[in-house]
């Protein structure tokens, strides 16, 4: 399982997003746990990017790709993964039996440069308004998506 964490006062990590919450009731308090941390990129901007994120898969609809009898943390991850991909950011791969798939690239901090992040973001606003938003009228949803760019 991996969960975007942010470490607060006391040495404590909380998960950074809400919709992760739900995960850990698994773990019972008081029980030891291995963990592998890893460093993400600039925080703010990748929590920038993950906030893009939830609002652009607050308007998307699940049942529409299938994905209704999946978790909520399972379409979220699914949406992500579509949407870098839909942005150009994917890598192909062939399968054993010969398929070719492609497969979003990682956005973590130690598979992707700073300056190409920057572009995956640009991108994803592009790929967002094509795909996620093509023929949003409402103002507030536009002035929302205004205030990523």
């Amino acid at each position: 399982m991996q969960i975007e964490m942010v470490k607060n006062a006391g040495g404590v990590f909380c998960p950074a997003f809400e919709h992760d919450l739900p995960r850990l009731t698994k773990f019972k308090n008081g029980e030891m746990y291995t963990a592998e941390l890893k460093l993400t990129r600039h925080p703010i901007f990748h929590k920038k990017m993950f906030v893009f994120f939830h609002f652009c898969f607050q308007h998307w609809s699940g049942e529409n790709a299938g994905y209704e009898c999946s978790d909520e943390a399972t379409q979220f991850e699914e949406f992500r993964k579509n949407l870098t991909i839909l942005a150009g950011f994917f890598e192909t791969v062939t399968t054993i039996r010969g398929e070719v798939r492609v497969r979003a690239k990682s956005l973590s901090f130690g598979s992707m440069e700073q300056d190409d992040f920057e572009r995956c973001y640009s991108a994803m606003i592009n790929a967002a308004i094509k795909h996620v938003f093509a023929g949003t009228r409402d103002e507030n949803i536009l002035n929302r998506l205004q205030n990523f760019f």
